[in-house]
């Protein structure tokens, strides 16, 4: 398995959500990658984490996709690295990057809504999460 989930920070585990879904279409455009610097720069969760380990956590997320059950696999890293209660924090930032791009495809609301299932996301804070990451990517 690529970069043991022992080895990997909470904050690490955010950072692989956020590419998860920027890529899950095949696709990462530059407004979600803007928005995973942007989350990794200015919010608190990540005030001790460090952009170039950004590069290494990428890495190891598209190692882990690779993988025959790549999704098992990374969902029980996610899991085995994050406190609990950073769960939704998960989902949040997962949804902002999905919003980024201001439409989020087939691939990224399908791996949303398995995130929401092995994270076990309460479906009225999902919604509530959803709805505000589309209020925050609106456009005039």
């Amino acid at each position: 398995m690529p970069l043991a989930a022992e080895n990997w920070t909470p904050e690490d585990a955010l950072v692989a959500v956020m590419i998860t879904i920027s890529a899950s279409d095949e696709t990462m455009r530059t407004s979600e990658l803007l928005s995973i610097e942007r989350m990794v720069n200015h919010l608190p969760v990540f005030k001790e984490y460090t952009m170039t380990r950004v590069t290494e956590i990428s890495n190891a997320v598209f190692d882990i996709l690779a993988e025959e059950e790549g999704l098992e696999i990374l969902w029980s890293t996610v899991r085995a690295a994050l406190p609990e209660r950073l769960f939704d924090t998960a989902y949040a930032l997962a949804c902002d990057v999905a919003a980024a791009d201001l439409r989020a495809g087939e691939h990224e609301l399908r791996l949303l809504e398995e995130m929401r299932y092995e994270l076990n996301i309460d479906r009225l804070l999902a919604a509530a999460i959803e709805a505000a990451a589309r209020a925050r990517h609106r456009q005039l």
